[in-house]
C-alpha cells in the first residue's frame, strides 16, 4: 500500500483550500466579476463597512479576510453568539493601539451579527463613524429585520448566493488536486457529495474530509457511490435519492402549495424533513408562501403559518413538525392571490427609478405655529368626517405624479370583496372630480 494511507493530514482541508487572492474565490461573480461592486472596492483599496448576507458556506469569512489583506488592515473577528459589549470594547481598544503603533486601520469581522441586540449593535456606531473600525458583518438572516437601522444605514449590504452545481464541481476538483491526491472518485460519488453539500462550500469540504478519513482507514483509493452510501450519514442517501437538488425540492413544495395540491405539498414537505432539512428553514418558507401566494385572498393563511412557526419553536422536533404540516395543507387549500406581491414589486420598482417627490402641503403634519403659517396641513380632509368615511376625490400622491394602479385584486377569496370596495371608491372619486369641474 502507498504511504498515502499512513500520512497524517495535519492541515485541515478547509484551511488548505482557503483562497489567498480574490481570483481564487469560487462563486459570487455577481459581486466579484470584472466591474462588479466588490471587485471595484478591492481595486480602489478604499474599505467601507458592509454586511454580507447569505446562507452558510458561501465565503463570507473568506471575503472579510481577503479585504484585510487587500487593504493592509488589522483583522479582528468576533462571533455575536459568544461576544458581548465587553468584547466589543476590547476590540476597540485593540484597534486604537494598532492605529497608534502602526497607523493601520482595523477591519472588525462580526459573524452572526444579527444575534447582537440593539445596544450591542449601537456600540459599534461611534467607531465606525470616526473611521477607527471598518465593520464587516456576516448574517444568514435578512438584515432589514435583524440589523438596526442606524447600523444598516452606515453599511452596504451585499447578498451572497449559494454556490451553483458548476461552482461546487470546481471546488470539488480543486480539493482533489490540492489535498486528495491519490484518490479517485467516480461520477456517482462526485454527484452525491455535491448534491448533499447543497451549495455550501464548507459542507462539501467537510464531507470530503470525512470521505478522505474513511477511505484512508479502509485502505482504498477509488471511491464510488456505494462507498459514499456506506460511509456517510443515511440522510445523504435519502436526500440525494433520485438526484433532486435541495432547491429543486423547495421549489416543488412551493409550487405544489401554489397549485392547491395538498398531497403533493405534504410529499415534498416530508421529503425535505426526511432528508435532514432544518424545519426552521421550512417554517420560514411556509410563512413566505402565505404572504406571496395567498396574500389578501385569505389573510388567515399568514396567521396560520406564523402560528405554526412559533409552535415549532416552542415544541421542537418531532412534535412541532405537525403544526408545519397542517400549515402546508391550509396554504395549499386557501384561495390564492399574488396581487399584493405584484403591487409591492411594481411600487418598489417605480420608487427606485423615480425622483424624491415632495409631500403635498395638505398631507403634511403641522405641530408648530410656523408649520401652520407655511400652510402645512391646510385643506386636508379628515376622512372620518366625510360621507361614508371616505374623502372622495382627495389626492394622496405627490403633486404631478402620474396615475398608477398597482394593486389589482383577483376574483378569489376575500379579494372579491376588496375588489368590489375598491371599484366603489374609484367610482366615488370619478363622480367627485366630475362635479368639481362643473
Amino acid at each position: 500500500m502507498s504511504d498515502l494511507f499512513a500520512q497524517e493530514h495535519a492541515v485541515p482541508l478547509a484551511e488548505a483550500l482557503r483562497p489567498k487572492t480574490l481570483d481564487e474565490v469560487i462563486g459570487q461573480q455577481h459581486l466579484l466579476g470584472p466591474g462588479k461592486p466588490l471587485r471595484l472596492a478591492f481595486e480602489a483599496r478604499k474599505p467601507h463597512s458592509l454586511i454580507f448576507w447569505g446562507p452558510p458556506g458561501v465565503g463570507k469569512t473568506t471575503l472579510a479576510r481577503l479585504m484585510a489583506d487587500a487593504f493592509d488592515a488589522e483583522f479582528l473577528a468576533l462571533s455575536a453568539v459568544f461576544s458581548g459589549v465587553k468584547d466589543i470594547r476590547e476590540a476597540v481598544a485593540r484597534a486604537e493601539a494598532v492605529r497608534a503603533q502602526t497607523g493601520r486601520s482595523t477591519i472588525l469581522f462580526v459573524d452572526e451579527v444579527h444575534r447582537f441586540n440593539k445596544a450591542q449593535q449601537d456600540a459599534f456606531l461611534p467607531y465606525v463613524e470616526e473611521g477607527l473600525l471598518t465593520l464587516v458583518g456576516a448574517t444568514t438572516e435578512n438584515p432589514s429585520f435583524e440589523v438596526n437601522s442606524a447600523l444598516l444605514s452606515r453599511a452596504s449590504v451585499y447578498v451572497l448566493n449559494p454556490l451553483s452545481t458548476e461552482e461546487m464541481g470546481l471546488l470539488f476538483e480543486r480539493a482533489c488536486a490540492k489535498a486528495l491526491q491519490g484518490f479517485t472518485f467516480d461520477d456517482d460519488a462526485r454527484d452525491r457529495l455535491i448534491g448533499q453539500a447543497d451549495g455550501d462550500a464548507r459542507r462539501l469540504i467537510n464531507l470530503l474530509e470525512q470521505t478522505r478519513t474513511a477511505a484512508t482507514t479502509a485502505k482504498r483509493t477509488h471511491i464510488d457511490g456505494a462507498f459514499i452510501d456506506n460511509t456517510l450519514a443515511q440522510s445523504l442517501r435519502r436526500f440525494d435519492k433520485g438526484g433532486e437538488a435541495f432547491y429543486d425540492q423547495i421549489s416543488a413544495l412551493h409550487k405544489s402549495v401554489r397549485g392547491s395540491n395538498p398531497d403533493a405539498a405534504l410529499y415534498w414537505f416530508c421529503r425535505m424533513l426526511d432528508g435532514g432539512t432544518d424545519p426552521r428553514y421550512l417554517a420560514r418558507r411556509i410563512v413566505r408562501m402565505a404572504w406571496e401566494d395567498i396574500g389578501l385572498a385569505d389573510p388567515r393563511a399568514a396567521q396560520v403559518a406564523g402560528a405554526a412557526a412559533e409552535t415549532f419553536e416552542r415544541l421542537g422536533s418531532p412534535e412541532g413538525e405537525l403544526a408545519l404540516a397542517e400549515a402546508v395543507i391550509y396554504l395549499a387549500m386557501a384561495a390564492k392571490s399574488n396581487a399584493a406581491y405584484v403591487a409591492y414589486n411594481a411600487a418598489r420598482a417605480f420608487v427606485a427609478k423615480d425622483g424624491s417627490r415632495p409631500v403635498p402641503l395638505h398631507l403634511r403634519n403641522a405641530p408648530t405655529r410656523l408649520m401652520k403659517e407655511l400652510d402645512y396641513g391646510k385643506d386636508y380632509r379628515y376622512a372620518h368626517d366625510e360621507a361614508g368615511g371616505y374623502a372622495a376625490g382627495e389626492n394622496y400622491f405627490p403633486d404631478g405624479m402620474p396615475p398608477v394602479a398597482w394593486y389589482k385584486p383577483v376574483d378569489r377569496g376575500l379579494e372579491i370583496k376588496i375588489g368590489e370596495k375598491l371599484a366603489h371608491l374609484q367610482e366615488l372619486d370619478r363622480q367627485a372630480l366630475k362635479n368639481a369641474k362643473k
